[in-house]
């Protein structure tokens, strides 16, 4: 499940609270990292597959700091 994408629809959250209104936005937060991060690992697998380089190594990335590339669902 998620949004489509489109800019000039707003959308209103109303909570009954300030905690459940810190909730919902820290959920909001979490969900847009993942799917941040599941942009990058597909992209820069492609990458790798076409190139034959990891795109993030001149970076210096570390193997273990790989966004666990390994345990994506």
């Amino acid at each position: 499940a998620g949004f489509i994408e489109e800019p000039e629809r707003k959308y209103c959250f109303e909570c009954a609270s300030e905690e459940q209104c810190q909730e919902w936005i820290e959920a909001l937060k979490r969900a847009s990292y993942e799917f941040m991060r599941r942009t990058l690992i597909f992209y820069r697998n492609e990458i790798q597959k076409l190139t034959g380089k990891d795109p993030l190594e001149q970076f210096g990335i570390s193997e273990e700091a790989r966004f666990q590339l390994g345990a994506s669902k």
